[in-house]
């Protein structure tokens, strides 16, 4: 059965992987055995420490991918230094907070960009990798509660969030008999930068923990167990899925 979870010879992209949820899935995909690339705008250092710990290989590429990144280049550039790319992490996204009355066009467009297009593309040049390659691949988007709810005062995140589910689902129909799985995780209300101001307001620190039956916010480290699952074998007739790691939110 633990042959089943084996990422060893594997390659990960994980895109914004310098801390955060980002960081925890690859460090779980690296402690399963697999080699990490991580994408995004911040070094990765403590990234790159666990990854090291864990006896895996690691490189960086320092890219804006919310400034429509060369897709095709970034996947070329994993291939050429550390010799394929199996499995894809759409980790990278942004949040803006306004009342969609006051919504301006420009924080539209920053949150789609990256959480929807970028993510889109980057699957896009990484199924091209993969279908030259010997080994199923593995594309991993993550969603959110806001993929499934309609939330408040996060226009473009909730649209951008709902079209993570619906390429999801679109990129498992097509890729499926061509040997790739397309998956989601939707990770409920985690402690990560993005939720600093959820949880110092303590009203609403107070509800959200109200709703959540397991009772705390979630550890990025929480999504580890899902993120091996869909990135290895153990998950080879998944397609489409949308995973909810959320301490029971949407169950309640």
């Amino acid at each position: 059965m633990a042959d089943l979870f084996d990422l060893s010879g594997r390659v990960a992209m994980v895109t914004g992987a310098n801390t955060g949820l980002g960081q925890a899935i690859a460090i779980a995909l690296a402690r399963a055995g697999a080699d990490i690339a991580v994408v995004g705008r911040s070094r990765p250092d403590e990234t790159a420490k666990q990854v090291r710990a864990a006896g895996r290989r690691i490189h960086s590429i320092d890219c804006d991918l919310g400034a429509k990144p060369d897709s095709r280049a970034i996947v070329s550039e994993v291939v050429s230094t550390l010799g394929r790319v199996d499995i894809l992490v759409n980790n990278a996204g942004i949040i803006r907070r306004a009342e969609a009355l006051e919504f301006t066009e420009a924080d539209w467009d920053a949150v789609m960009d990256l959480n929807l297009k970028t993510t889109f593309f980057l699957s896009q040049a990484a199924a091209r990798a993969m279908l030259v390659g010997p080994k199923r691949g593995k594309i991993i988007n993550i969603a959110s509660m806001l993929s499934f709810q309609g939330g408040i005062r996060v226009a473009s995140y909730t649209a951008s969030k709902s079209g993570v589910a619906g390429i999801t689902r679109l990129l498992a129909n097509e890729w499926a008999a061509r040997g790739i799985n397309v998956n989601a995780i939707a990770p409920g209300y985690f402690a990560t930068n993005n939720t600093t101001a959820l949880r110092a307001d303590a009203e609403r620190n107070a509800d959200i923990l109200k709703r959540i039956p397991a009772g705390r916010w979630g550890d990025p480290a929480d999504l580890g167990g899902a993120a091996v699952f869909l990135a290895s074998a153990a998950s080879d007739y998944v397609h489409g899925a949308i995973i909810p790691v959320d301490g029971g939110w949407l169950a309640r």
